[in-house]
């Protein structure tokens, strides 16, 4: 479901009849009503001398029921003010994700809700996604929401690993940027609660942002070409050791923290920059574990 088409839709929608309540159709209630009143005035002089509180309740609710919108504005033009707010909210500011796979953990969990900034990368038109503004691009080590380059419909969350122009490695479970080994460290075993087991877990330093990952017991999950791949050319694959990958200009490499559970660049190839939706940064809410609430890195 194309969410942002739907609320554009609904925009538009409500934006027109409330443009043409506001234009016309008020205008014409109330002149209506006017008419309406004087003939009312004329026809209850002599009651209104009788009993003048009566004859009042009897004008106001006469003069409601003719200025009132009818329902097909009420469910159309009364709900534009809202749709506005939400819309501009959602396309241009922050956008709510939910988390639906566990290839981010340790940092995101299965049902974290979270909040993408949608600006800080440019400011995008909605709908066509076309970038109007230059504000800032992703740097290594940032979480980003981005449209899956094979199915645009689909939105993917993964770690920035590699910038245009990178040589990145990923050989025997370590990665190599443009030559240099990423710095990780071992820490305390990670508790799969899922699959009632300890995993490996590493501290990785990506640029300036330190944040965790995590390896299954064993050789870990042979890395090869998926079937489709954005730009096979741009990478080297050495089944089972890994694979060697040169970003093309304009893309971003992505993986996962979850470095054996995740279906991300290693496979499939790069993200375009035109496919950038935002970067993730807040956690607000997860129904299974109410206390988890923050900022993440």
């Amino acid at each position: 479901m194309n969410f942002a088409l739907i609320l554009f839709i609904l925009l538009v929608v409500s934006g027109a009849m409330w443009l043409l309540d506001v234009m016309l159709l008020k205008r014409q209630r109330v002149a209506a009503a006017g008419r309406a009143l004087a003939d009312f005035d004329a026809k209850n002089g002599d009651a209104r001398a009788l009993n003048q509180p009566a004859v009042a309740r009897e004008r106001a609710a006469v003069e409601e029921r003719l200025t009132r919108r009818p329902w097909y504005l009420e469910y159309t033009a009364s709900f534009f003010p809202v749709i506005l707010v939400v819309f501009v909210l959602r396309s241009f500011f922050f956008e709510p994700f939910r988390i639906p796979s566990g290839s981010m953990i340790p940092t995101l969990q299965i049902g974290d809700l979270i909040l993408v900034n949608k600006y800080q990368y440019g400011v995008r038109l909605p709908v066509i996604h076309t970038k109007i503004v230059d504000i800032g691009l992703p740097q290594r080590g940032d979480v980003m929401v981005f449209r899956f380059p094979n199915n645009p419909s689909q939105d993917y969350i993964k770690r920035v690993v590699g910038l245009p122009g990178d040589k990145v490695e990923y050989m025997n479970r370590r990665l190599t940027i443009n030559g240099v080994p990423v710095p990780e460290r071992p820490v305390e075993p990670y508790l799969d609660e899922e699959r009632a087991q300890y995993r490996k877990q590493f501290v990785e330093t990506l640029g300036t942002v330190e944040h965790r990952i995590i390896l299954n017991d064993g050789p870990g999950v042979p890395i090869v070409q998926g079937y489709q791949h954005t730009d096979p050319q741009a990478c080297q694959y050495s089944p089972p050791e890994g694979v060697t990958c040169i970003v093309p200009a304009g893309h971003y490499f992505m993986m996962g923290d979850n470095r054996d559970n995740s279906e991300d660049s290693r496979f499939w190839g790069f993200v375009p920059e035109e496919n950038i939706v935002g970067r993730a940064f807040f956690i607000w809410m997860n129904f299974g574990n109410i206390g988890r609430i923050g900022s993440f890195r």
